[in-house]
């Protein structure tokens, strides 16, 4: 149970061991902001929907229910399409919000992505009137992911007591997980310019189908490609390289420039409908299962990861 903030944002990281302290620690949650007429989004993987559905009864049908393995496969789009979607959604209510996007079967290549996505929640809602709270399971996950709860949340609760976060340091955990992404030894290249767009494209789809992607994900991976491209052209030096190869049942792909990302939220904030343009990294987020970035004086590169 949170206690009252005088804070608009409130970013708690609950810890927890088995389902009776999962319960005791999102079900009040729920329904304290159910009472205070909170509009109420739970985000968690679907196992655990079913157990806080059971728990709250018929107060169920009042919570916005989303699979976190689902709508948070990549992530990238968790801030945009999960949070921001609900928050934005109620301008003149505060919001309260469960989102669990670390749990023990995440892969150690997902694993900087979702960090950093819980570093950057706290500036995308720097000053929001919302409380989102992060359970975090204590008896599957690594001593890593524990310490890094910390570093990401200002306050955590653990045994039924809330404490101020000691190591509380989002920006340098953002840092920390920008790591370098070497290029992958099965990794075919292309070198393109702007005249080189429409076959940069084509020597990424080729290879894809070679693979086994089709379809609508071949689609996707298309425009991905596109919009990558096409950025290194516009914004990161006017050329760059783009890879793809087949790893562990998806294909990857990645772009490489000269351009630098400066803001650490490019691609995690919803486009306003009258916008015109900068929505190609929101796209990405969007199409794909996984999106890993590495970016410094150097380059950036943007590795996409699309399930075959």
């Amino acid at each position: 149970m949170t206690a009252p903030s005088t804070e608009l944002f409130v970013h708690p990281a609950l810890f927890y061991r088995g389902e009776e302290e999962y319960v005791d620690g999102t079900v009040p949650f729920i329904r304290e902001g159910l009472a205070a007429g909170e509009p109420v989004a739970v985000a968690v993987p679907g196992p655990k929907l079913d157990i806080l559905r059971s728990a709250l009864g018929d107060a169920a049908t009042d919570v916005r229910f989303i699979d976190m393995t689902q709508a948070g496969r990549n992530p990238g789009r968790i801030i945009p399409k999960v949070l921001r979607v609900f928050a934005d959604a109620h301008p003149t209510s505060r919001v309260r919000i469960i989102g669990e996007p670390i749990w023990p079967d995440r892969s150690g290549v997902e694993y900087p992505a979702c960090v950093q996505h819980e570093a950057l929640i706290n500036s995308a809602f720097e000053g929001r009137d919302a409380t989102i709270l992060c359970p975090y399971d204590e008896a599957g996950l690594s001593e890593q992911a524990l310490t890094d709860a910390y570093a990401t949340h200002p306050v955590v609760i653990s045994e039924g007591r809330q404490r101020n976060s000691p190591s509380y340091a989002p920006e340098r955990v953002v840092e920390r997980y920008n790591e370098p992404l070497p290029i992958a030894e099965a990794a075919e290249g292309y070198a393109f310019g702007a005249d080189e767009l429409p076959a940069a494209r084509y020597f990424v789809a080729e290879r894809a189908t070679r693979f086994g992607l089709s379809g609508v994900r071949l689609d996707d991976l298309a425009l991905v490609v596109a919009e990558l491209t096409t950025n290194s052209v516009v914004h990161g030096g006017g050329t760059g390289t783009v890879y793809v190869w087949a790893e562990n049942g998806q294909v990857v792909c990645e772009v490489r420039d000269g351009g630098q990302l400066k803001d650490p939220l490019a691609g995690r904030r919803p486009s306003p409908p009258a916008q015109v343009g900068g929505r190609g990294l929101l796209l990405v987020n969007y199409l794909t299962d996984l999106v890993r970035v590495h970016t410094g004086p150097d380059g950036t590169v943007i590795r996409c990861y699309v399930d075959c």
